[in-house]
């Protein structure tokens, strides 16, 4: 995989250095650096693109919705192993690194045309769960981690969540939503 595609997902995620176990954060990192390899996008398109194209006119991008959901995603889960220790255990790592990978399938579901992101060909046909899934597994992410790549958005409504996958979920929603349904 390429070094430069590895430095450039390295300087869009310094929250990887949050995950302990140098395990799951390099097979974090290398989901990113084989998605960004498979996608249309250059990694800087991240940085510009909206992080969801079903809100017209989203003022907020990828990157910036992301590395929210990874912030708060991490304090939710301290806040409840301080709240409620052992009668509630949280994987951190496991809520970081979900949260980071959340949504990579997106950079194989979106593609750029005349300047603007648009869903791809491989995206009308398979939504960022399913395809987030699929490249996490093939760099040897752990199935907790793949759970809550597959149960974030939607999709995950039909599955028993972990903790960990409510945190990243409800961290998910809670700052897309309020975009989507402004009144």
């Amino acid at each position: 995989m390429s070094d430069k595609i590895r430095d450039q997902v390295r300087e869009l995620w310094p929250e990887l250095s949050w995950i302990e176990d140098d395990t799951l954060r390099k097979a974090t990192e290398d989901t990113w650096v084989l998605a960004l390899s498979q996608s249309k996008l250059d990694p800087k398109d991240l940085n510009e693109i909206p992080f969801t194209l079903l809100v017209p006119d989203c003022p907020v991008t990828f990157m910036e919705h992301k590395r929210a959901v990874v912030h708060i995603s991490l304090e939710s889960a301290r806040k409840i192993r301080e709240f409620f220790g052992d009668n509630l255990p949280v994987d951190l790592d496991t809520v970081v690194a979900g949260a980071i990978l959340a949504d990579v399938g997106k950079v194989l579901e979106y593609d750029k045309k005349d300047g603007k992101a648009v869903v791809s060909d491989y995206g009308r046909y398979l939504r960022h769960p399913f395809s987030g899934v699929g490249v996490a597994m093939q760099c040897n992410v752990p199935e907790s981690v793949c759970h809550i790549i597959a149960a974030h958005a939607g999709e995950g409504d039909m599955v028993r969540r972990t903790t960990e996958a409510y945190i990243v979920h409800h961290a998910d929603f809670m700052t897309f939503l309020p975009f989507k349904n402004r009144f």
